[in-house]
């Protein structure tokens, strides 16, 4: 691949090392710190959503504008998780959306093209008036499942909650078994006071399948929920460490694809090797 600079962040340093392995490609010099007032600043040495979100997203934004400025012809923005995905609509009278104030910054930056991956809503797609490829992660959970859970003809996906309802049915269409969900009731945020199971989850391996997880309040609940209703297993529930599924494959070759002018809806049903 020619005439590309692949620069990274400090929210993802990993997986950008993991992206740059796979591409053939060397990571570009970029120098970030804070001021004693913690204003960022990032220097480009050449031509991100998660951990402390405002400060990495801030980061971003002066790195795009750093590249436009310094007369890139385009710049793809490649954003793992999105940051205030959460804030999508407006569900109280004064309630900001949040969102699109992000979009709007990302275009306003000098972004040209924007990389991500589930994002918690799918209409925030049409927050930009610039191209958003929306990936997902689905291809690369489904051959971590058949690999690693033996069992896995006889599981049931459950949704923790009805809005995850279309990810769960999509993973069980592929995997060609049933699915749950879980109707919750919250008391105030963050604080579930109610579940109730809509499915037979009896005698199956129960797979949970949420897109974010902020305390896993839930996911506990809902692990609970689950085996008192009779689900055999829940891998959430009994694994004494997170395991992590490498997803650097999707987003060299999404690059890749967006380099070479090709189409990235082979990425919506494979996982490249």
């Amino acid at each position: 691949m020619t005439n590309i600079v692949l620069c990274s962040g400090s929210s993802h340093q990993d997986l950008s090392q993991r992206v740059a392995d796979r591409l053939g490609l060397e990571l570009g010099k970029v120098v970030t710190k804070k001021f004693s007032n913690q204003e960022t600043s990032v220097e480009i040495g050449e031509s991100s959503g998660c951990g402390e979100v405002n400060g990495n997203l801030m980061e971003l934004l002066i790195m795009i504008n750093a590249c436009k400025v310094a007369s890139s012809s385009t710049v793809t923005a490649v954003i793992p998780c999105f940051p205030y995905a959460r804030q999508d609509k407006k569900d109280k009278s004064r309630a900001p959306i949040s969102a699109k104030l992000v979009a709007k910054m990302l275009s306003v930056a000098g972004a040209d093209h924007i990389i991500t991956l589930d994002l918690h809503a799918s209409p925030i797609q049409g927050f930009f008036d610039i191209p958003v490829d929306n990936l997902y992660v689905e291809p690369a959970a489904l051959h971590w499942i058949r690999e690693n859970i033996t069992e896995w003809r006889n599981c049931i996906t459950v949704s923790p909650d009805a809005g995850g309802a279309k990810r769960v049915t999509s993973i069980a269409d592929r995997l060609n078994v049933e699915f749950a969900l879980i109707h919750k009731e919250r008391k105030k945020a963050k604080e579930v006071d109610r579940m109730v199971l809509v499915g037979d989850v009896k005698d199956h391996v129960a797979i949970l399948v949420d897109d974010m997880a902020d305390t896993c309040g839930t996911i506990c609940h809902a692990a609970d929920k689950l085996l008192s209703a009779g689900a055999t297993k829940d891998k959430m529930k009994h694994c004494s460490k997170i395991q992590v599924i490498d997803i650097s494959m999707i987003l060299a070759e999404a690059i890749q694809r967006t380099h070479s002018g090709e189409s990235a809806s082979y990425l919506f049903s494979h996982v490249p090797l």
